[in-house]
């Protein structure tokens, strides 16, 4: 069997740590990015489990066209996590609590990529908190906009990381106004890569399977550790 390294596709799928999108124009509420940022910080932790449908569009400057995935997201603080694609259909990358995988059979099926998940230093492999834990600590803010998601008001909020060790430049988040749960995220990668993720369906604190946290290794599949 010929097990290559994973190409621009691939490694575009991997949201790193874990690093994985509208409306006209509305009367914005303040300048001020903090309550925006706190208010959603509160509410997630409030969050234990969180399921969503995902669209997911990474736009590699290498490569050019964007690859469009899509699929269902899970999360169960502090450290599970899973993205499944529909499309392309058996792609998913699971966090078990030890170790995260990324498997694309759909550009790699000899191989899936093994992290181990730091035990401490970290707000745990997922998609959200990475971005409304502790966000006065981690990021400088800048409030963008209102605008308008799926015919939900959100305020837009841009991120600049303050430590430069982050594997992105900078992020923007959509917060819906009324639940405060962040519903988009717009992610400038450090390669330059652009990636944005777009929720929807959201359900929290409703359970999640714990079959879906699980990642059996496909036969005749090698481990790349990373």
């Amino acid at each position: 069997m010929r097990v290559g390294r994973p190409d621009g596709r691939t490694v575009g799928r991997l949201i790193t740590a874990v690093v994985l999108l509208s409306g006209g124009p509305a009367v914005r509420q303040s300048d001020d990015p903090w309550p925006v940022l706190d208010r959603a910080s509160q509410t997630y932790q409030t969050i234990s489990t969180l399921s969503a449908d995902f669209v997911q569009i990474v736009v590699n400057p290498l490569i050019g066209s964007p690859d469009t995935t899509r699929g269902k997201l899970y999360q169960m603080r502090p450290s599970r996590f899973a993205m499944r694609f529909t499309a392309p259909k058996g792609d998913r990358i699971v966090a078990d609590g030890r170790y995260l995988w990324l498997y694309t059979p759909s550009t790699a099926p000899g191989q899936v990529i093994r992290s181990r998940i730091p035990a401490v230093g970290t707000t745990g492999p997922n998609l959200i908190g990475q971005f409304v834990e502790r966000p006065r600590e981690r990021y400088s803010a800048r409030y963008l906009r209102a605008d308008s998601l799926g015919g939900t008001m959100v305020d837009v909020v841009a991120l600049s990381p303050k430590e430069k060790d982050q594997p992105y430049s900078g992020a923007v988040i959509w917060v819906d106004r009324n639940d405060r749960l962040v519903q988009r995220i717009d992610i400038t990668e450090a390669s330059g890569q652009q990636r944005t993720v777009i929720l929807g369906n959201l359900k929290v604190n409703r359970g999640a399977p714990g079959r879906e946290f699980t990642f059996s290794l496909p036969a005749g599949v090698r481990v790349v550790d990373q």
